[in-house]
């Protein structure tokens, strides 16, 4: 048996979903991401919803949108997806890391306030893996300094936080289609606002600066006049083939977050009695939308390591954790690290001259997590392969 990490599972209305717009000979921000706009918004509460072309231009869109830009700071876990960092970097801007809860694996509100200075604009915390961050510590936190809060929620699609979707906490929150997502319309992403004077900036930003999109223009009374452009924008628009996927896929959206959520269950229950792997967190208020199943591998050697900032000792629970992922490739099962420490990446290190215990828990984290297949139509067959694996495993 062969089990990958994540895998694609779409049905013929989905595949064919994407015909209408080619049918139809509109296939940029048309009628169908108007209409996965309004499904989002509808799922998620959110009161606007502008699709564009991935996560990180989400992200970008939203810290431009707000006025984010050269010598300003803003405040990310360091343990993330390295989108997270590059937006800052790529409007000017100076990335300022904080240090992870290794129970959760989101940023640890009570080291935020220490990073903050008089430039610092904004706090980027992460939902990862569909687990929210604790959002109201953060908010007050973002409050009390007057900085924005944009929400990265790449992994957040069905996270709720005391019975309110990530991405509705913040500023903005930034949502990604990629394929690794329960929702994918291959590259893709989604920014949702409560403010509608910055939701309509970011439109316009995504459309090269337009005060009025394509569709707007063809459904008035003259569409052959030309829009004005009160921003220098970019082209960071979603085709109408991406959400016509996308918008199919939200047809049955409730279905996807349970399914997800069952997988996680039948793993949680099986591996409750291994004392060498930490299960993902399970925190009242908050409703998992498991994106992934990330675990701690060994986690009293890892956390105590971290704690006390033993180096050695990181490295030592890795090379087990390592010897053991090639051990589950051998058997076809595919693993990854849940994701990586940005600051111990080469572009950050050397840049800011950062070292891997400079944040120990993410350091752990990189270290020693490890992520197990976790997908929309994983059989029982695979979900009893790898339980079996991973229950007869020694250590």
């Amino acid at each position: 048996m062969n089990i990958p990490i994540a895998r694609t599972n779409l049905t013929e209305a989905e595949i064919n979903s994407v015909l209408k717009p080619l049918h139809s000979g509109w296939l940029v921000q048309g009628p169908k991401v108007r209409e996965f706009e309004e499904k989002w918004s509808s799922f998620t509460g959110s009161k606007h919803s502008i699709a564009v072309t991935s996560c990180t231009t989400a992200l970008h869109l939203s810290l431009a949108a707000l006025g984010f830009g050269p010598g300003d700071e803003a405040i990310i876990p360091a343990f993330t997806w390295i989108s997270t960092a590059n937006v800052v970097e790529h409007l000017g801007g100076r990335v300022v890391f904080c240090d992870i809860d290794l129970e959760t694996f989101n940023i640890d509100p009570s080291q935020i306030e220490s990073k903050i200075t008089n430039k610092t604009k904004a706090i980027l915390p992460v939902h990862l893996f569909g687990l929210a961050a604790k959002m109201n510590a953060i908010n007050a936190i973002a409050q009390q300094y007057n900085l924005w809060v944009v929400e990265d929620a790449a992994c957040g699609f069905g996270a709720r936080y005391h019975g309110s979707h990530v991405g509705t906490l913040g500023n903005t929150g930034c949502f990604s289609f990629h394929p690794r997502k329960a929702i994918t319309t291959g590259e893709g992403g989604m920014v949702t606002t409560h403010d509608g004077q910055l939701a309509e900036k970011i439109r316009r930003l995504r459309d090269h600066g337009a005060a009025m999109s394509d569709l707007q223009r063809h459904l008035g009374s003259r569409p052959y006049l030309l829009a004005d452009h009160p921003d220098a924008g970019y082209n960071q628009r979603m085709t109408d083939i991406q959400a016509a996927l996308g918008s199919a896929q939200m047809d049955r959206a409730e279905d996807i977050v349970a399914e997800r959520q069952r997988l996680a269950a039948s793993y949680d229950q099986a591996f409750s009695s291994l004392d060498w792997l930490q299960n993902p967190a399970k925190l009242q208020g908050f409703e998992h939308g498991y994106q992934s199943y990330p675990c701690l591998f060994q986690p009293e050697r890892a956390k105590h390591a971290a704690t006390i900032g033993d180096a050695k000792e990181i490295k030592t629970v890795n090379e087990a954790r390592n010897q053991w992922m090639d051990q589950l490739q051998q058997q076809g099962i595919s693993t990854r690290p849940a994701t990586h420490a940005v600051h111990m990446l080469s572009f950050y290190q050397q840049k800011y001259r950062l070292n891997p215990e400079d944040f120990p828990n993410a350091f752990a984290a990189n270290d020693c997590s490890i992520s197990l297949p976790l997908f929309h139509g994983m059989t029982e067959a695979e979900l009893d392969f790898v339980i079996l694996a991973l229950r007869n495993a020694k250590f």
